[in-house]
């Protein structure tokens, strides 16, 4: 059995390019779990807040109950498995039923003998989700909060079948906005070489987002990190926004953060495309984390 395009086409609920990552960061919590304790089943009411924390920090900005990942991965065949402590299927996706009834969750006993028979495979798992589901910038911190050790994986690029990742993306993007990030004007270069300046999809690229400039901003690290996270957005105006649930109480919060409320975006150079309006609309929908400071 392939796990790696197992796991990779792992059922999501999608409509309108909307983001659903709920099942695939269940699965990362699993196989976090997986590498600290093994295969020991894993009480709803344990992971109750992990799921919450990992959900609300890395899933769409609505609100999302940790117990529909919970129940409904089950329905994808041969990676998890549900009952209750007295031995019945899952009650169902409502948190309280999942409490009462001391519902526990466990890898399939497929996919955990062939975790145990590749030392390797816990980490290939990993990238694929992470690769399908999440930008770059917030691979590191979802392995951390997941309690995940990816390192020593294979490159996920490889593992992952779908298309390509265009190698001459971030390039283009950077040149387009002559290495200057398109919020706070950064410029930085070492011998040559422009250092903290990323590529920054708008819309993700996980979720179709193209790898052209039409979808990308020049953006230093910091702008690139808040950007992703739903701390930073646009308007159609090509003004930034702040999301007023953003609380930054020190001189360099305000002055790197807050004071770009407001502020138009640097646009590319003369005659190349600024970002388009339905990669922008999708970043409000899905990324940004409403309401915006007034």
């Amino acid at each position: 059995m392939d796990w790696v395009e197992r796991v990779a086409g792992v059922r999501r609920w999608t409509r309108n390019g909307e983001r659903a990552p709920h099942k695939p960061l269940l699965l990362l919590y699993a196989l976090g779990r997986y590498q600290r304790e093994g295969a020991e089943p894993i009480s709803f009411s344990a992971a109750e807040g992990d799921l919450r924390r990992l959900l609300k920090e890395f899933g769409p900005p609505r609100d999302t109950s940790p117990g529909y990942p919970f129940h409904h991965l089950a329905n994808d065949d041969g990676l998890w498995l549900v009952d209750t402590a007295d031995g019945r299927g899952s009650p169902g996706p409502e948190v309280g039923r999942l409490r009462e009834s001391g519902a526990r969750g466990r890898l399939h006993p497929d996919l955990a003998a062939a975790l145990a028979a590749d030392s390797r495979l816990v980490a290939r798992l990993a990238r694929v989700l992470l690769d399908a589901n999440f930008e770059p910038s917030l691979h590191a911190d979802i392995c951390l909060l997941a309690g995940l050790d990816v390192d020593g994986a294979e490159a996920g690029g490889r593992l992952l079948r779908g298309r390509p990742r265009r190698p001459g993306f971030h390039e283009e993007v950077l040149m387009a906005y002559e290495y200057c990030c398109a919020f706070c004007a950064y410029d930085g270069w070492l011998d040559g070489t422009a250092v903290g300046l990323d590529a920054a999809h708008v819309r993700w690229w996980a979720f179709d987002g193209p790898d052209d400039p039409g979808n990308g901003l020049c953006l230093c690290s910091l702008h690139h990190k808040l950007f992703d996270k739903g701390v930073l957005g646009l308007t159609q105006d090509r003004t930034i926004t702040v999301s007023a649930r953003f609380v930054g109480r020190a001189a360099a919060a305000r002055d790197m953060v807050l004071a770009l409320n407001g502020r138009d975006v640097r646009e590319p150079q003369r005659g190349l495309d600024g970002v388009h309006p339905r990669h922008i609309e999708w970043h409000g929908r899905q990324v940004f984390r409403a309401p915006a400071r007034g």
